[in-house]
């Protein structure tokens, strides 16, 4: 059963990943970078399809299953919330990156190349959503219900469709930082490597033990919305009461919630 579970999760954080890697070729598109309204619209629906994905794909599943098997909620689905928060959290300081926009890098103090810390920063944004469609693809091969499989696919297309974007946040300022083309792409696609590599992990850590699937999905839930309020919102600029970046959010979470009913 286990390889089977590892085939589905491969092929969601494959599919992931090859939305990444189309972003990041527009490198060979265009000559300039993302103007600074498409990136507050790319990022403000980046963090509407997440927080719609944590809550529908994840979190609810999570406590489903628990009320399912007769266990008490709050355990599992907070303390794997918690936890999921917290090991974001270590990352984001433990790991040097530099986000869109911003000259002040983050995490312990290095060396680095600025676009080297950029991409640090994405891959970081990507490590909860393979860990994330990993553990759905999980649970659809592992469970009987008949949407399991379509509620994964529904997560899956969510996280392409706003991943499609961020490969492309990478390679484009990378190119107009005077990197090549072919470089520039390498970078924007190698940023997503981790969704299938963390995603393959949660499988594999799910398989471990009994019951632990809903403390999975809701670490991954949780690692998600921190970077949801620590980062893409910022990035965002929604605290400039930008019109744009709100109405990005609500049409990423329109959008996931739309793919998760009529897939899910």
């Amino acid at each position: 059963m286990l390889g089977r579970e590892l085939v589905f999760a491969l092929i969601g954080t494959g599919a992931t990943f090859l939305a990444t890697a189309l972003g990041a070729a527009l490198v060979f598109f265009f000559k300039k970078d993302m103007s600074a309204l498409l990136q507050q619209i790319f990022l403000g629906f980046a963090a509407g399809v997440m927080t719609a994905a944590a809550v529908f794909s994840l979190l609810l599943p999570a406590i489903e299953d628990v009320q399912e098997a007769g266990g008490s909620v709050l355990f599992p689905v907070g303390g794997g919330f918690l936890l999921g928060v917290l090991f974001l959290f270590l990352l984001d300081h433990l790991i040097p990156h530099r986000h869109l926009g911003s000259d002040a890098p983050e995490g312990p103090p290095v060396r680095l190349k600025k676009t080297t810390m950029l991409v640090f920063a994405v891959t970081l944004h990507n490590i909860p959503e393979g860990m994330a469609v990993g553990v759905a693809f999980a649970a659809a091969a592992a469970g009987p219900e008949a949407g399991a499989l379509a509620a994964a696919i529904a997560l899956a297309a969510g996280m392409a469709l706003q991943n499609f974007p961020e490969g492309a946040a990478v390679s484009l300022p990378l190119r107009s930082n005077g990197m090549g083309k072919g470089k520039a792409f390498a970078c924007g696609a190698l940023s997503g490597t981790v969704e299938p590599v963390f995603g393959i992990l949660a499988v594999l850590i799910a398989g471990t033990a009994a019951g632990i699937l809903p403390w999975l999905l809701s670490f991954a839930a949780g690692a998600m919305l921190y970077v949801v309020v620590e980062e893409l919102i910022p990035e965002a600029h929604l605290g400039t009461h930008s019109h744009v970046g709100t109405a990005s959010v609500l049409a990423g979470f329109f959008v996931m919630m739309l793919l998760d009913i009529l897939l899910g």
